[in-house]
């Protein structure tokens, strides 16, 4: 409890510093701490905040971070002490504000609304009062950066993968665990993380806990968010000769199945099955699952590594997990819907278009 308390008091000191940063501002912190927002807390102060030569007292609650679901929570008990504090201090001006060490973005969003003051590690402070308004808005601090994007990568991701291409359905931890092929703690976990972003919906409890995911267009979003801060795919361009564009699509079929490789076709040529929008496709990317029975379609096909002028392009997986939900179309594997749109964000040319057209018509969120 006492390094809680150092910590969330140097965040305090730390936002009374970027306060007298500010034009015309003067900031001291009150003589004697309150019972405010949670009164089990003694460490939640009040700051004298003077902003030409106006008074507002601001009452702090530090937190180590706020999600969305916090949000609800912290919203009644400044309601429960706005009632409280006529009679306990005389009325007056009331100024509520937290401070952690971070704060998601959906946090952000609601405390606005209800014009609640923040302040993160990050250096982001928002602040609206009579005769006052400040907003300052900066990246994420580190720690959050680190934890979303854990969320978005590795077996993690296949959990996200799970859940939106079955948004409309309750799921319990192991049923979405076998289905993904991951431990049942690597889903709890994702689904614990899931819901403090106030993403999921639950009911029942302990084993027949079951989840529905009631924000997919907030997940879908955060995930290409996320999208510049992920490594980027690796490419083998490949040239595959005497075979024209329309033909390639089924040749690489045939190969793969003879050599049993597990394979998905992605971007473009995956997108245009699904929801067709482009003239012509000039190159097709493909999902390969990598070992020697993949080099050998390659070899069967007598591709050939080129720089440019290719016409096939593959994306090695080391895992099963990346070809999750794909789907069989004419008798060729394509990678699913919510895959073939992450990976032509991440591509060239008229790719983004293409997505948006994707997410639109065949994703509906």
């Amino acid at each position: 409890m006492l390094e809680i308390l150092k910590s969330e008091r140097e965040l305090i000191e730390q936002f009374l510093e970027t306060l007298r940063a500010l034009p015309e501002v003067k900031a001291e912190l009150g003589t004697q701490d309150f019972v405010g927002l949670d009164g089990k807390r003694g460490y939640d102060v009040q700051v004298d905040l003077s902003v030409a030569d106006k008074s507002l007292p601001l009452f702090v609650a530090a937190r180590k971070a706020i999600y969305p679901r916090d949000v609800r929570q912290v919203l009644w008990q400044i309601r429960e002490f706005i009632h409280r504090r006529p009679a306990e201090k005389g009325g007056g001006q009331f100024v509520p504000l937290l401070v952690a060490e971070s704060i998601s973005p959906g946090a952000k969003e609601l405390l606005r609304a209800e014009r609640v003051g923040y302040y993160d590690s990050g250096g982001s402070f928002y602040l609206s009062a009579d005769g006052a308004y400040f907003f300052i808005d900066k990246p994420p601090p580190k720690s959050l950066s680190r934890s979303m994007r854990s969320l978005f990568s590795g077996r993690r991701a296949q959990v996200l993968h799970g859940l939106l291409n079955r948004h409309q359905d309750w799921l319990g931890v192991t049923e979405l665990a076998e289905q993904v092929n991951v431990s049942p703690a690597t889903a709890s976990q994702v689904l614990a993380e899931l819901e403090r972003l106030d993403w999921l919906v639950s009911r029942g409890q302990g084993p027949s806990k079951q989840r529905h995911l009631r924000e997919p267009a907030a997940l879908l979003d955060a995930w290409v968010n996320q999208l510049t801060s992920l490594r980027p795919l690796v490419l083998r361009r490949y040239f595959v000769p005497s075979t024209k564009a329309d033909n390639l699509l089924a040749r690489l079929g045939q190969v793969f199945a003879v050599h049993n490789v597990e394979y998905a076709i992605t971007s473009e040529t995956a997108a245009q099955c699904y929801a067709p929008f482009l003239s012509g496709i000039s190159q097709i990317r493909c999902r390969l699952l990598a070992g020697s029975a993949a080099d050998a379609a390659i070899g069967e096909l007598g591709a050939r590594v080129v720089s440019e002028g290719a016409n096939l392009a593959i994306i090695e997986t080391k895992s099963s997990g990346d070809l999750l939900f794909r789907e069989q179309v004419g008798g060729i594997w394509m990678a699913n819907a919510i895959q073939v749109y992450l990976d032509l964000l991440r591509g060239e040319g008229r790719a983004k278009e293409l997505a948006e057209h994707l997410r639109k018509e065949r994703i509906g969120y």
